[in-house]
């Protein structure tokens, strides 16, 4: 069950941004009057197909892709038709190989406009300091000598401004050195820390979590009563480190009776709190939630647009520390078969989480598509910038080999990827057997 809906949540996903993508082109390339000859959504055998006009529209088995083919589209068979393709100006050429990739932006932005007006409770990291708040025990950072409630100041001489800029800080750099500026009760101090690097992903981890913040205090309930405000931060329970509000929720079910000494930091000042938790429909409960963020409208508009300019920026800067070698492929690479592992995942928990992971995938084809690499829209924007300065076509000759390479540089690089899909995958696939899969997550308390 668990492996027919990742595969349906990624043709859903996938098809979704494909389309939008196509459409992108679609529509531009219409709006200047090209003939389009097929829309396709993915490739291979046709599943579908019906004929509107000069248009044929057709769904196909393999859901990897699509694209969309113009009349005169052939350099080497030429044509006077103002219709076709070629016969356009390089700048009209050049819009409707951009146009692709900016559809892919704007369902971004209106899928996560459509989670913050929703009223859903992100847990963005952008909203939370770049505070720990638990420490794991033999942890590079324990040995780094970092503690729960240390403020993180800056990674390498750059400012940390929220846990997102320290997370991805930590994330692209395993096994390197990060010399780090930190403040404990008020005194600045400095640490290297150096990130392991993950087994599955080869990513950076140094063993921390973000603070468990408090959003909501229920009146009347034991929390309340035991001094808890709105903002105060979870550092642990009962001697249990909190990583997650799941955390707290098992700490309180698992103590019956008696009160439960709690580690809080309230802005900069760490207290002991004691809560009794009071039984609610027959289940302990101490009367706490998590932040939800409610926007209007425009503010949700406002802070998707923000939130996905600051993951085409991480996006950029991954494959600009790829290139450096400060990363590895294997890291930075997900193919089909980890799509729909991370969709699937995301659709079992709702649709704001499908959204937002769609919204992820969506940036990402924005970017990649936009690289210089021949058959992709950036490698042929490249090519008609090249002729435009030059002020004639290249030799058909030569873009047939750009072509040619620019196919082999997919093929191989689709094939890395899913050797990457395997290698991750298969082997907890092969073990799972019979388990059911992940729990899911119950309310807090």
């Amino acid at each position: 069950m668990q492996i027919l809906s990742n595969v349906l949540a990624f043709v859903l996903a996938l098809g979704v941004i494909v389309f939008v993508h196509e459409a992108g082109h679609y529509v531009l390339a219409k709006a200047f009057g090209v003939r389009v000859l097929t829309f396709s959504l993915g490739f291979g055998r046709r599943l579908y197909a019906f004929r509107r006009g000069d248009t044929e529209y057709q769904v196909c088995w393999i859901p990897l892709g699509g694209y969309v083919s113009f009349a005169g589209q052939d350099p080497s068979e030429p044509s006077s038709d103002p219709r076709d393709y070629l016969s356009q100006a390089r700048w009209r050429r050049v819009l409707i190989l951009i146009a692709g990739p900016a559809m892919n932006v704007v369902l971004a932005v209106v899928l996560v406009t459509i989670v913050f007006a929703s009223g859903y409770s992100l847990g963005d990291p952008s909203d939370l300091p770049p505070v720990l708040g638990a420490v794991a025990e033999g942890s590079p950072a324990q040995r780094a000598g970092l503690r729960p409630a240390d403020r993180v100041l800056t990674v390498d001489g750059s400012t940390m401004d929220d846990w997102q800029d320290l997370a991805f800080a930590i994330l692209t750099s395993p096994d390197r050195e990060l010399h780090l500026e930190y403040e404990r009760d008020g005194v600045r101090a400095t640490t290297v820390l150096n990130p392991e690097r993950s087994s599955r992903d080869q990513v950076g981890e140094a063993g921390i979590h973000p603070l468990v913040m408090i959003g909501e205090v229920v009146e009347g309930g034991a929390a309340e009563a035991a001094g808890f405000e709105v903002g105060d931060a979870v550092l642990s329970m009962d001697g249990e480190p909190i990583r997650t509000f799941s955390d707290l929720r098992d700490v309180v079910l698992g103590r019956l009776g008696g009160s439960l000494e709690t580690d809080v930091l309230r802005g900069s000042t760490r207290l002991t709190l004691y809560v009794t938790p009071k039984m609610v429909n027959e289940l302990p409960m101490i009367g706490v939630g998590p932040t939800v963020r409610r926007f209007t409208l425009s503010e949700a508009f406002l802070e998707s647009v923000e939130l996905n300019a600051e993951l085409s920026v991480q996006v950029v800067v991954l494959i600009r520390k790829l290139i450096e070698r400060r990363i590895s492929l294997r890291a930075s690479l997900g193919g089909p078969i980890e799509i729909a592992a991370v969709s699937g995942a995301a659709a079992r928990q709702g649709f704001r989480d499908f959204f937002l992971i769609m919204a992820f995938i969506s940036i990402n084809v924005f970017i990649l598509n936009l690289l210089p690499i021949p058959i992709l829209d950036g490698g042929q924007i490249l090519i008609l910038l090249v002729e435009s300065t030059l002020r004639r076509d290249l030799s058909l000759r030569l873009k047939e080999r750009i072509t040619q390479v620019g196919l082999v540089m997919i093929v191989v690089l689709m094939a890395v990827a899913l050797y990457f899909d395997l290698s991750k995958n298969l082997p907890s696939v092969l073990s799972r057997g019979s388990q059911s899969g992940p729990e899911e997550i119950q309310p807090e308390n």
